[in-house]
C-alpha cells in the first residue's frame, strides 16, 4: 500500500436525504447512494465530505429516475440498502461495498474499495477504485476498443485520440466510453464511470484477481447497472445515456465517400456510374476540398461553381449530399465565421488568455469552445445556409477529438480553458467530451433547418450519450485482413456500448484492398447500421466498379441485399431508439447461459433473428461457425441446423455464411436504386417456419421523409408479424 494513497477510514453514521443516503466515515469522506431504479444505483465519493456540483454530458435528460422504495438496515458488521431486485451493503470497517442478490449472492465486490492520492502537479485527486474479479468472469463494452470483444487479462484507457492507421491492441483511439458489462456464474453487470477525465480500466491484468478502474482527476463517480442478463444490463446503459431518434430511412442505405470528390463534374460523374452500373446508393460524400481554402462553411467556386444547382441535380437522381465540418476555424479576418467567433469571443483559451491555436487543414486555427451553450447555439445557426439554403442533407464531423497536426499529444494541451456549461474547466477534463458536443451543436443545426426531416450527423470522436446526436465510423483504419476483424470487434463492441448506429470504411481507409478484401468487407458492412465505403484515394480507386466484373457483381449482389433488408434494419434501429436493445449483439450477449458463447467474436446477431458469420481471412472456402442454441435456417440453402454446436460452414467467395432463427419472420424490400422508390405495397414476408414461439415484428412510417412532429402517432406500428407456416408470402 503506498504512503500517498488515502481511503474512507470506518462507518460512523447513515444520513438519509432526498433520494438518497450520505454514509459517513471517521475521515471526512462522504459516500453518495443514489438509488435511481431497482437496478441502478449511482454512488459518489467525495473525500472532504464536499461534492463537486452534480452535472454530466453523459445522462440523457430523458431518462426519468424511479427512485424505488429502499429499506435500510444497520447489522453488527455493516449496513445494507435493499431495493426490489438487489442488496448493497457497506462493511463498518472500511466502508468497503458490495453488491448482492436477494439470496446474498455476490454480484460484484470491493478489493480495495475506493481510495484517492492527491495530484500535486494539477490539484484534486487522482480517485481510484478496485473491485475483486470473481471466478470465471468476463467483461465486455468500453468503446471502440480494437482487441478481443472479451477484455479479461487487458488494461485499457479512455482518451479520444487522432489515430491514423491504428493497429490491433492500440489504445487508445478515438473513443472514450467508460461503461462495461460483466458476466459470472450466468449473473450479469455493468459498471459505468461517469468521469470525464483522462482514465484507465484494468481487467485483471496487473493482478488476475482484481479489476481496477481510475481517473487522472475529478470524482469517483459510478453506476452499477445490475443484470442479471447482459443484455438488461446494456439496455440500462443505453437508458441511462439515451438513444438517438430514428434516422431517415436513406440514412441506413449504401453510401460512397473519399478524399476527395471534386470537381463538381467528379461528382458527377461517380452518381451516374453508380445508376448506370445499378448499384444501389443513397448519399455521396464530400470531403475538406470542396471548401474554399480549407475553410469551414464556404465552397470552392472553381471546383464548384453552383453547389445548390449540383445538390439539386444529384436529388432528383436519388442521392443525398453529406458534407464534412470540422472544428478548426482558419485564422482570416477576411472570413465571417472566424470574425464573428472572435468577436464574440467563442473560441478556447488557454490559462493565461492567448486563444488556443493549431495547425489543421486551413493552416492556423483556432477552435470553438463547444461546452459553452452560446457557442452552440451560433454554431447551429452556421448550418442555415448549408442544410436550408443549398440543400445538403447530412454532416460529417472529423478532427473532433479535437486532432492537431505538429503538437505534442496530438490534440489541445492541458491548460486550455473551457465553459464546460457554467462549470468552468480545463481541457484534462474537457478532452473527452469535445467532439460529442461539437456533434450536439451540429445535430441541432441540420435538424433545425432540415425543414422538419430527420437529421444525419457523424462524428469521430465520441463520450458516453454521443449516441444521441450521431451516427459513427470507426476512423482511419487500413485495406488489410487484420482490420476486417477489428472493424468486427469495434462495430460489435461499439454496440454493446450504447453507440449501435456504427460502421467502419469499408475496403479501409488506407491502402487499397484486393477484390477478394472488399468483397469480403462489403459482406461484413451490410450487416453494421453506418454503411459506407470511404478511402484516402491515394493507392487507387474504391468505388464498387473498381475491382472488376467478377467482383462487382458479387458487391452489386449485396448492396442489393442491404436494400431488401431495410424493413428489419429499420425495424431494429426503432427497437433500438425506444427498447434501448443494441443492433448488432455478440453471441455472448444473445445466449450468455452458454458458455461457448463468452469468448466468441467472429458471430454476432443483426436484431433479433439475423446470425451473421463474415469470414474474416483470405483464400477461405469454409470457416468454423458457431450456431447457437436452438435451430437455425441456412439462409441460402434454407436448411434447418441445429444449434449449440461449431459446425463447419461453407464460405465461397458468394456467400457470407448467414443464418435465421427458426421461427422467424424476415420482412423484405425488392430490389431498388434508392430508398425514394420504396413502396410499402412491395413488402415481402419470408416466414422460417419452425416448433419455436418466436416474436417477430415490424416497424413501418413514412421512412425517408417523416416529419418528427408525427412521431408520437406511429408508434402504434410496432407490431409482432405472426407466423403464418409457410416458407414465404407476400
Amino acid at each position: 500500500m503506498s504512503q500517498n494513497e488515502f481511503f474512507p477510514g470506518k462507518y460512523v453514521e447513515t444520513e438519509k436525504i432526498q433520494n438518497g443516503y450520505l454514509v459517513k466515515t471517521d475521515s471526512q469522506c462522504v459516500i453518495m447512494i443514489s438509488f435511481l431504479t431497482d437496478q441502478i444505483v449511482r454512488i459518489r465519493y467525495s473525500t472532504d465530505g464536499i461534492f463537486d456540483n452534480d452535472f454530466s454530458y453523459a445522462i440523457s435528460s430523458k431518462f426519468v429516475p424511479q427512485y424505488p422504495e429502499v429499506i435500510f438496515n444497520e447489522l453488527a458488521g455493516h449496513i445494507e440498502f435493499r431495493t426490489a431486485a438487489l442488496i448493497v451493503s457497506i462493511n463498518k470497517a472500511d466502508c468497503k461495498v458490495f453488491f448482492t442478490d436477494l439470496n446474498g449472492k455476490i454480484i460484484c465486490r470491493d478489493e480495495k474499495g475506493f481510495h484517492w492520492e492527491e495530484n500535486q502537479r494539477h490539484g484534486g485527486n487522482i480517485v481510484k477504485m478496485g473491485k475483486m474479479v470473481q471466478e470465471g468472469e468476463h467483461f465486455y463494452g468500453m468503446g471502440d476498443k480494437t482487441m478481443h470483444l472479451n477484455l479479461r487479462g487487458r488494461r485499457v484507457s479512455n482518451w479520444a485520440m487522432d489515430t491514423y492507421g491504428f493497429k490491433k491492441e492500440e489504445d487508445p483511439i478515438y473513443k472514450a466510453i467508460p461503461f462495461y458489462s460483466a458476466i459470472h456464474t450466468e449473473m450479469a453487470y455493468g459498471i459505468f464511470f461517469d468521469n470525464t477525465f483522462k482514465a484507465h480500466f484494468d481487467f485483471g491484468s496487473e493482478r488476475r484477481s482484481v479489476t481496477s478502474f481510475w481517473a487522472e482527476g475529478g470524482e469517483m463517480n459510478y453506476y452499477f447497472i445490475n443484470g442479471p442478463e447482459l443484455m438488461d444490463v446494456i439496455k440500462r446503459y443505453t437508458q441511462l445515456t439515451g438513444t438517438p431518434e430514428l434516422p431517415p430511412m436513406w440514412a441506413l442505405g449504401y453510401q460512397q465517400s473519399k478524399w476527395s470528390y471534386y470537381p463538381e463534374a467528379k461528382v458527377k460523374e461517380i452518381a451516374s456510374k453508380m445508376r448506370s452500373n445499378r448499384i444501389p446508393c443513397d448519399a455521396i460524400y464530400l470531403d475538406i476540398d470542396y471548401m474554399d481554402g480549407f475553410r469551414c462553411f464556404t465552397w470552392d467556386k472553381e471546383k464548384f461553381p453552383d453547389p445548390k444547382k449540383m445538390i439539386s441535380e444529384l436529388k432528383e437522381n436519388g442521392f443525398k449530399t453529406i458534407v464534412i465540418i470540422d472544428p478548426g476555424i482558419k485564422i482570416d479576418m477576411d472570413y465571417h465565421v472566424f470574425k464573428e467567433a472572435l468577436e464574440n469571443n467563442y473560441f478556447c483559451r488557454r490559462a493565461d488568455g492567448p486563444f488556443m491555436k493549431g495547425k489543421v487543414w486551413p493552416g492556423e486555427c483556432y477552435f470553438p469552445d463547444f461546452t459553452n451553450a452560446k457557442v452552440r447555439k451560433w454554431w447551429s445557426g452556421l448550418f442555415q445556409e448549408l442544410i436550408e439554403e443549398t440543400g445538403v442533407r447530412g454532416v460529417w464531423n472529423d478532427m473532433n477529438e479535437p486532432a492537431l497536426f505538429e503538437i505534442e499529444g496530438k490534440t489541445f494541451p492541458d491548460d486550455v480553458r473551457h465553459d464546460y456549461d457554467g462549470n468552468p474547466a480545463s481541457h484534462r477534463k474537457a478532452h473527452n467530451i469535445y467532439g460529442m458536443q461539437m456533434a450536439r451543436a451540429t445535430y441541432k443545426g441540420v435538424r433545425k433547418y432540415n425543414n422538419g426531416l430527420r437529421p444525419l450527423v457523424i462524428t469521430r470522436s465520441a463520450y458516453a450519450g454521443a449516441q444521441r446526436y450521431a451516427s459513427g465510423w470507426t476512423g482511419d483504419n487500413i485495406a488489410s485482413w487484420e482490420h476486417l476483424w477489428i472493424a468486427t470487434m469495434q462495430c460489435q463492441r461499439l454496440s454493446t456500448s450504447g453507440f449501435s448506429f456504427v460502421g467502419s470504411d469499408i475496403g479501409g481507409f488506407i491502402d487499397h484492398p484486393t477484390p477478394e478484401l472488399y468483397i469480403r468487407w462489403m459482406q461484413l458492412a451490410v450487416f453494421h447500421p453506418f454503411f459506407r465505403t470511404h478511402s484516402s484515394g491515394d493507392h487507387g480507386e474504391q468505388e464498387p466498379w473498381s475491382f472488376g466484373p467478377d467482383a462487382l457483381n458479387i458487391v452489386r449482389k449485396y448492396i442489393e441485399f442491404r436494400y431488401q433488408l431495410l424493413p428489419y434494419i429499420y425495424t431494429t434501429f426503432y427497437q433500438y431508439v425506444t427498447e434501448f436493445a443494441p443492433m448488432l449483439r455478440p453471441i455472448s450477449v444473445f445466449d450468455q447461459h452458454d458458455n461457448d458463447t463468452l469468448y466468441r467474436v467472429d458471430e454476432f446477431l443483426l436484431g433479433d433473428h439475423l446470425l451473421v458469420c463474415p469470414v474474416l481471412e483470405p483464400n477461405a472456402k469454409s470457416r468454423y461457425v458457431y450456431l447457437p442454441k436452438g435451430k437455425w435456417y441456412h439462409f441460402w440453402t434454407h436448411k434447418v441446423l441445429e444449434g449449440g454446436k461449431e459446425i463447419l460452414a461453407e464460405a465461397v467467395l458468394e456467400e457470407i455464411p448467414l443464418y435465421i432463427r427458426q421461427g422467424a419472420v424476415l420482412p423484405l424490400f425488392p430490389v431498388m436504386q434508392h430508398t425514394g422508390e420504396k413502396s410499402i405495397d412491395q413488402l415481402m414476408l419470408h416466414v422460417y417456419f419452425g416448433d419455436e414461439n418466436v416474436n417477430s415484428y415490424l416497424y413501418e412510417d413514412e421512412g425517408m421523409d417523416t416529419n418528427m412532429k408525427k412521431e408520437s402517432t406511429i408508434a402504434k406500428d410496432l407490431r409482432p408479424i405472426r407466423q403464418m407456416g409457410h416458407s414465404h408470402f407476400t
